[in-house]
């Protein structure tokens, strides 16, 4: 079958890009008999643009001008098998788009059978710098792509998934396709096995459309990985150089389209930071699309403030990657700054040193081995020494 966003994109070649003109016909397929006027609004276009792309699609006829911009037979089939809308729920598609942060019964569902896997996550390992997101976090990860149109029939990456982002992405498609066969493809590529072992569990139970990959980011990206995907979710490590190396990598796993989609969740930051964030943005061809602050909400993060901001990030035709070969540079927050705390057992008052350079990492190792004099497994911080 012909892929007519192709060609039409191929007749009118719009700054915006492929997904663009792609939008505009899921819109039809969702909103009948809109006008040209109101498909501008919702794809945010110059009415003159949205005109010349519908006249694209008329030619091709996948849409007539009837009481508004309808689909043809046609242009259904195209959206239904290629673009793999076919059998999904389009009342609860439509109400995520309208209201996607409101508390849907459907939505509260797969809250509760998300419950017990999230509650079972791996412990996080602060030395690579994971904190693990709410469910809640997570699932709005999940419901912002599927209401920037990233989701359905879409190849999705999550570059490190500690928060498992791609469980609540699976359980959202298993929801609107009512667990029939979809086309949605997710890769998790991580460099903690626990992680890749906990997913792959969930996804061969469960029926998910979930691939793991381990990955060493500091490793050049396989050729295989190049150039596959139509949208990334990351929450690197919170540091600029890691910043830019999982951006880098997630760059070049993005297909080679203008428009794409970047999922970037990171702490909040001073202005002056932000500032060369953003400059960092600019030198690799990124665009600011949004920012939400306060999206993300994490557990027992308490040196960000449990929350986080998500920075949505578009690809431009300038966009490349700063970082191609193996990266030998510090990543890590620790790698930076390195911490010892220092914890007194509740029990038997016996002090423990916790950091990176001694025989506990963090609090989570030590809580799960226990006190080496009493095995207690609840102690209280009482100091925290910088050791550079």
């Amino acid at each position: 079958m012909l892929n007519y966003i192709d060609e039409v994109n191929k007749n009118i070649n719009i700054e915006e890009g492929k997904k663009a003109i792609e939008n505009i016909l899921i819109t039809i397929y969702f909103k009948e008999g809109i006008s040209t006027k109101e498909l501008a609004r919702d794809s945010l276009l110059p009415v003159p643009i949205v005109a010349a792309i519908k006249k694209e699609f008329i030619k091709k006829e996948l849409v007539i001008q009837d009481r508004g911009t309808r689909l043809t037979i046609k242009g259904r089939h195209f959206i239904e098998e290629q673009l793999g809308f076919k059998k999904i729920n389009i009342d609860l598609y439509m109400k995520l788009l309208i209201e996607p942060w409101k508390e849907h019964k459907e939505i509260m569902e797969i809250r509760d059978e998300l419950q017990e896997l999230f509650d079972n996550r791996p412990q996080a390992d602060v030395t690579i710098d994971q904190s693990k997101s709410s469910i809640d976090t997570s699932l709005k990860r999940a419901i912002l792509s599927l209401k920037n149109h990233n989701l359905v029939g879409k190849k999705i990456l999550c570059l490190g998934d500690d928060d498992l982002v791609s469980i609540a992405l699976g359980f959202l498609l298993k929801k609107l396709f009512n667990n029939i066969h979809h086309t949605t493809k997710i890769t998790v590529m991580d460099i903690d096995k626990r992680i890749i072992d906990y997913i792959n569990d969930i996804s061969i139970r469960e029926s998910l459309p979930i691939k793991c990959e381990y990955v060493d980011f500091r490793t050049p990206l396989a050729d295989n990985f190049r150039n596959q995907f139509d949208c990334f979710f990351t929450d690197p490590p919170y540091t600029l150089e890691g910043m830019n190396l999982f951006l880098s990598r997630g760059i070049e796993a993005l297909k080679d389209h203008s428009g794409l989609t970047i999922y970037f969740s990171y702490a909040h930051k001073s202005p002056d930071f932000q500032l060369t964030m953003q400059k960092c943005f600019f030198s690799m061809g990124l665009i600011v699309s949004e920012v939400m602050a306060r999206f993300n909400t994490y557990e027992g993060a308490s040196i960000i403030g449990n929350t986080g901001q998500m920075i949505v990030l578009k690809t431009t035709n300038i966009t490349k990657s700063l970082i191609k070969t193996y990266y030998k540079g510090v990543l890590y927050t620790g790698e930076l700054k390195e911490t010892v705390r220092s914890y007194r057992c509740k029990q038997c008052d016996e002090i423990i040193k916790v950091g990176c350079s001694e025989k506990f990492n963090n609090i989570e190792t030590l809580k799960s081995k226990g006190c080496y004099k009493c095995n207690s497994q609840v102690f209280e911080l009482i100091q925290r020494k910088n050791m550079n």
